[in-house]
């Protein structure tokens, strides 16, 4: 048995980056005999197992071929005869298709190297164009090695455009899209996920919501970069620096989409624009689907990104109610990520990038005063039914209210 390291953990060394998995691909054997090797077989759509002892991922070297359309489509064929080369010929890009065997030589039929030097992503063969997810990998790569200077060949970029133009991601499955969404949303710079997708037609057909953002003004006093789709990407770009969370830095990328529902002929204002964005959100999280946590962060900030910014101009009941509908009293945590998207949208704006944002700090301290109250007094008292929960929450106010006195 001839076993092989490849892909990422190659790269990644390559790279001088850390990497924790590692996949493997077996040449010369067959699935009957991994599995009296001790190998459990675990691909459901090609050979794939798990190491006895390491549990690491071994695949069989194969060659696919295409027979229908979407990622889905394809025929897998494996067998002792297939070559490493051969297996390699069939991933995406050339700095994934680069093998270290046994003894810790290279193999890299196809230059991998050479793109790694130069931060170039460029497909291994014309065969890239057969999967659709291939266009949101090389989207999820720019987000995580966009820093390193990386760019996409020009070759590579006009057969991403012509994929799109000829309907592969129509046959995008939307796991699959969450999927890379999800991971993309996690790397260094999420920002570039968006803007490649842009670059190659895709943002429209995959992320229509968001595609429709660019071209709508906002006020330039408020908004010098003007265009509401750069001043989202710009507020996920902040999000990126200011949390790690996916669920705060997907709130932020959403928070404005209500921009698009507004009146036209009353641009660049649009008043109201929290509550139009509320149905565009569920369209976007059923479609995909987005787990229900993150939808719920995205509605509060969409909700009341507002009011977080004016925070020091509402009246106590006014910011207790807030606080209470983003559920700050059923989890201090929630508060926190609430004002991190809020505090990325302030700052995603051009000049803002480095302005103190003091909300954040004001909204924690009041509802960490309201959170403690102490709702004996109420509890044990003669108040029965909603009578109990207005009690508390005048004690909320209250202890607002003196917050904003000591302050």
């Amino acid at each position: 048995m001839k076993t092989f390291l490849v892909g990422g953990a190659v790269r990644d060394a390559l790279l001088n980056l850390s990497t924790t998995d590692k996949d493997w691909v077996v040449v010369g054997e067959t699935a009957e005999s991994m599995i009296k090797l001790g190998f459990q077989a675990v691909g459901k759509d090609f050979p794939v197992f798990l190491h006895p002892h390491s549990h690491e991922e071994y695949a069989l070297a194969r060659t696919e071929r295409k027979t229908a359309p979407g990622y889905k489509g394809f025929s897998i064929h494996a067998s002792p005869e297939v070559t490493l080369e051969q297996d390699l010929a069939r991933r995406d890009l050339t700095i994934n298709a680069i093998a270290q065997d046994e003894d810790g030589h290279i193999i890299d039929p196809y230059n991998g190297q050479k793109d790694l030097e130069n931060r170039i992503f460029r497909h291994v063969s014309p065969a890239f164009s057969e999967d659709p997810v291939r266009i949101l990998r090389i989207a999820r790569f720019a987000a995580r090695f966009s820093h390193l200077g990386f760019t996409i060949a020009k070759e590579t970029m006009q057969l991403m455009k012509q994929m799109v133009e000829q309907g592969e991601t129509d046959h995008l499955v939307a796991e699959r899209v969450w999927s890379e969404l999800e991971k993309a949303l996690s790397e260094k710079t999420p920002s570039a996920f968006f803007y490649t997708l842009k670059e190659c037609h895709a943002l429209a057909t995959i992320f229509p919501e968001i595609e429709q953002l660019f071209g709508v003004p906002q006020p330039e006093k408020h908004h010098p970069e003007i265009d509401t789709g750069v001043h989202s990407l710009m507020c996920l770009e902040q999000a990126a620096k200011l949390s790690p969370s996916a669920e705060v830095r997907l709130a932020a990328l959403l928070h404005d989409l209500g921009k698009t529902a507004t009146d036209p002929d009353k641009w660049p204002s649009h008043h109201g624009h929290e509550e139009l964005g509320l149905a565009i959100l569920d369209r976007f999280c059923a479609r995909l689907p987005i787990p229900k946590k993150f939808k719920t962060l995205a509605q509060h900030v969409m909700r009341y990104h507002t009011h977080c910014h004016r925070a020091f101009e509402l009246r106590p009941a006014s910011l207790t109610d807030m606080l209470g509908n983003i559920g700050a009293f059923k989890s201090p945590d929630t508060v926190k990520a609430f004002v991190l998207a809020c505090e990325a949208d302030a700052k995603g704006r051009t000049g803002f990038e480095n302005r103190d944002y003091p909300q954040s700090s004001y909204l924690l301290k009041a509802a960490k005063a309201a959170y403690e109250i102490d709702s004996s007094e109420v509890l044990n008292s003669d108040l029965q039914g909603s009578k109990i929960g207005d009690g508390i929450r005048l004690l909320r106010i209250k202890a607002i209210s003196n917050l904003i006195k000591s302050v």
